[in-house]
């Protein structure tokens, strides 16, 4: 059916999931539907936007899975409609905080878009590379540019299949075929299980001292596999594939993201960070300590950051010293791996230089433009998977959010950043 067009004067660049949205032509997703006009919440300002605000919204376009804690306080909404994403999450219940960034706007159009549907949500699968002779975003013989630009179907309305469901976890899988821009075919199976973890897991998971009982907390892991089900190997000379996790959480101007990262001389470990994908980040944006790097989560300024796995650890997070928040990403990071898929869009000399960890920020793509959120993003990437026929690669990724006063968090931010919280604070102040 023809779509009208939903946003205007919205740019994507390298590596981002954001996209110039224009007039479309698009077939509409059976899963995504639109409700009643009485159906439709009001608009409220973020701060003030409960779990159960965001899930009475989605109930009205997608199906929503919900697991819980055996508490049943803390909470993860989830999508079999949207590729098993994480939609949002609460630590308090149903009037808890709600921690994802949703496109209602995008929801509320009941458009499908021509180049991607970014409908939000705090962890969405997804594989890379983007750019590329590699790519899965360009077909064989288009040019690296916007227009040429496309999400795979797969990873933007396809459904996956429930393969099981129970109270703290569920598991999806699918089937599918993607070809990529030199011609070669990757026929694949996917798996992705999610599940919430009790506060003695996690505490266990993030090698913690202790959790305080005061401190309220929602986590979840998710492990993500990838089979060659097809006949050929995956071939570094034909192109590899990776799995890319990537979370849009809401902004605030008293969030700082913190990614620690290996210190070590240039020449040896290449650069601390990549800071140039959508023009040089400025320096009351991006702050490279001793042994942390500090990027602001503020909404207000299009930026993104990434790290290679020689700079990389297998942890990132943000702190919102505001509402108390912290919010930790800790994933697998193989150790001795060196190649990551390169999502440069161009033909590349090195295409498995890529980055692991990555973080972006939302603003306007230019002046006088609109934002697609405002959000901020953290995203992990695993190594690229050279699998042979009826091989496997699996990615795993742990997502929290930890809220309670300084006195409570600041140990934890200690411990696990090794930095101190005044200091966090006060970077961008």
């Amino acid at each position: 059916m023809m779509m009208k067009s939903l946003f205007t004067n919205i740019k994507i660049g390298i590596l981002l999931s954001f996209i110039l949205i224009v007039s479309a032509c698009k077939e509409d997703s059976k899963k995504i539907e639109g409700p009643s006009k009485t159906n439709v919440l009001k608009t409220v300002d973020k701060s003030t936007i409960t779990y159960s605000d965001d899930i009475a919204f989605m109930k009205s376009y997608i199906d929503v899975i919900q697991i819980s804690d055996a508490s049943g306080t803390s909470k993860v909404a989830i999508s079999a409609a949207l590729q098993g994403r994480v939609m949002t999450s609460s630590a308090s219940g149903e009037d808890g905080r709600s921690y994802g960034w949703i496109n209602k706007t995008l929801f509320e159009s009941k458009d499908t878009l021509e180049h991607i549907n970014a409908f939000g949500g705090e962890e969405r699968f997804w594989l890379g590379p983007e750019g590329g002779q590699y790519s899965i975003f360009f077909k064989k013989g288009t040019e690296f540019t916007l227009e040429d630009w496309y999400t795979p179907h797969l990873l933007d309305l396809e459904h996956f299949d429930v393969e099981t469901q129970s109270n703290d976890k569920v598991v999806f899988t699918k089937k599918a075929s993607l070809k990529n821009y030199s011609g070669f075919q990757f026929d694949l199976g996917i798996r992705r299980e999610i599940s919430i973890l009790s506060k003695e897991d996690l505490q266990k998971e993030l090698g913690l001292n202790s959790l305080s009982d005061s401190i309220r907390s929602v986590a979840y892991k998710t492990t993500n596999t990838l089979t060659n089900i097809g006949k050929s190997d995956w071939k570094k000379e034909t192109g590899l594939l990776s799995i890319w996790l990537l979370g849009m959480y809401n902004h605030s101007p008293n969030t700082t993201i913190m990614i620690p990262y290996t210190e070590g001389e240039e020449s040896e470990l290449g650069v601390a960070v990549n800071d140039t994908y959508f023009g040089k980040v400025p320096s009351d944006r991006l702050v490279v300590n001793e042994n942390i790097i500090y990027f602001s989560g503020d909404g207000q300024y299009r930026s993104k950051i990434g790290l290679s796995p020689s700079r990389a650890k297998d942890i990132a997070g943000s702190y919102d010293s505001k509402e108390g928040v912290l919010t930790i990403v800790k994933y697998n990071k193989p150790k001795n791996e060196t190649d990551y898929v390169n999502s440069m869009w161009e033909i590349q000399d090195n295409p498995y230089s890529g980055d692991v960890v990555n973080a972006y920020n939302d603003g306007a793509p230019a002046p006088g433009e609109t934002p697609l959120g405002p959000f901020y993003e953290l995203e992990t990437s695993s190594p690229a998977l050279k699998l042979k026929s009826g091989e496997s690669g699996t990615h795993v990724q742990l997502t929290c959010h930890i809220e309670g006063d300084e006195k409570t968090l600041s140990p934890i931010i200690r411990q696990l950043f090794r930095v101190n919280i005044e200091n966090v604070k006060k970077v961008f102040k």
